[in-house]
C-alpha cells in the first residue's frame, strides 16, 4: 500500500515543478494532494489543518518534504479525518483515498479564441495602413506590406489611380 502511496507522492510531488526530481513535495502540492485524494472535507479536515501539520512533519528550515514525512503527516491526517476509527484504520482508509490518483486540472484556464479575439485576428476587417498588409484571402503580402515602396510614375508620385482616369470620365 505504502508503494501505491509513493507513486502518488511522486506524481504530486513533481507537479507543476519543472525542476523537481520527486523525492521532496512542498506545502502547494502537499495540499493539493490532500484537496483532490478528499483526504480535505473542508469539515474535520480542512486547509488549515493540512498546512499546519506540514509545518509540524518538515524540518525546522526546510520548505519541503520527504516521503517519509509524508507518511508522518498522513499518520496525523488519519487520526483526524477518521476520529471513530483505531490509528491503523484510519491511516489504511487514507491510503485507500490516495491510491492510484493524479493531479486534477480541471478548472485550470485555457486560451480561448472566443470574443475579442477572434475580432481582432480578422484581417478582413483591418483599415487603413494595415489592410495594404495582406491580400483579399487573408495572407500577409510579407516585406511588400511591410516597407514603403513608392511608386514615382505619373504625375503624383505614389497615386493609387493610376490609370483609371479615362474609365472615370467617359462623357
Amino acid at each position: 500500500m505504502a508503494s501505491e502511496a509513493g507513486k502518488t507522492f511522486q506524481r504530486f510531488a513533481v507537479f507543476g515543478e519543472s525542476s523537481s526530481s520527486g523525492t521532496e513535495m512542498n506545502n502547494k502540492n502537499f495540499s493539493k494532494l490532500c484537496k483532490d485524494c478528499g483526504i480535505m472535507d473542508g469539515k474535520t479536515v480542512t486547509s488549515t489543518d493540512v498546512d499546519i501539520v506540514f509545518s509540524k512533519v518538515k524540518a525546522k528550515n526546510a520548505r519541503t518534504i520527504t516521503f517519509q514525512q509524508f507518511q508522518e503527516a498522513m499518520k496525523e491526517l488519519s487520526q483526524k479525518r477518521f476520529k471513530d476509527k483505531n490509528p491503523d484504520e484510519a491511516l489504511e482508509n487514507v491510503y485507500k483515498l490516495i491510491e492510484g490518483k493524479d493531479p486534477a486540472t480541471t478548472g485550470v484556464t485555457k486560451a480561448t479564441t472566443v470574443g475579442g479575439v477572434s475580432r481582432l485576428t480578422d484581417t478582413s476587417k483591418y483599415t487603413g495602413t494595415h489592410k495594404e498588409r495582406f491580400d483579399e484571402s487573408g495572407k500577409g503580402k510579407g516585406i511588400a506590406g511591410r516597407e514603403e515602396t513608392t511608386d514615382s510614375s505619373g504625375y503624383v508620385s505614389g497615386y493609387k489611380g493610376a490609370g483609371t482616369y479615362d474609365k472615370k470620365s467617359s462623357k
